[in-house]
């Protein structure tokens, strides 16, 4: 019994912080294309509620601690992050988040641009359902390659 449960928070644990994380160890454990699609989406959707619901506070120590540290408020990722938005709004982020951003920074990100918490949540869910769907479904169908096993 808790074997299950210890499996179950690991694949949701890591969803919430490293999305390929949930799919990876899901299929390493052995579970089921459901299980594991349901905690990555869940672990990711859980994180994505939590920053998003600090938001304006957490961007507003965010830019603080860039001033104390003299950084330069442009980076070529940050243009970059913005040029997506300008082109593609926050469906572009959403979309980029569980592939290259984590969970928690792209919600950041998000915030940061201004986009009100309703529309993070829904953009951020149906990233979740079709990355979780196709990083689920890679990891459970190569898992049996040779190179895979112990």
């Amino acid at each position: 019994m808790m074997t299950y449960v210890l499996k179950y928070a690991t694949v949701f644990l890591l969803s919430m912080f490293k999305f390929i994380g949930g799919p990876v160890t899901g299929a390493a454990a052995g579970m089921s294309f459901a299980q594991t699609m349901a905690l990555t989406v869940a672990g990711m959707m859980t994180s994505v509620a939590v920053v998003s619901g600090l938001g304006r506070r957490l961007a507003a120590h965010l830019q603080r601690r860039r001033r104390l540290r003299h950084k330069p408020v442009f980076s070529r990722r940050s243009r970059a992050i913005v040029r997506v938005f300008k082109r593609f709004g926050i469906s572009g982020i959403a979309f980029l988040t569980p592939i290259l951003l984590t969970p928690i920074g792209g919600t950041v990100i998000a915030t940061m641009l201004g986009v009100r918490r309703q529309q993070i949540l829904i953009h951020m869910f149906w990233s979740a359902l079709l990355w979780g769907a196709t990083f689920t479904f890679l990891t459970i169908k190569f898992s049996d390659l040779p190179i895979f096993r112990r």
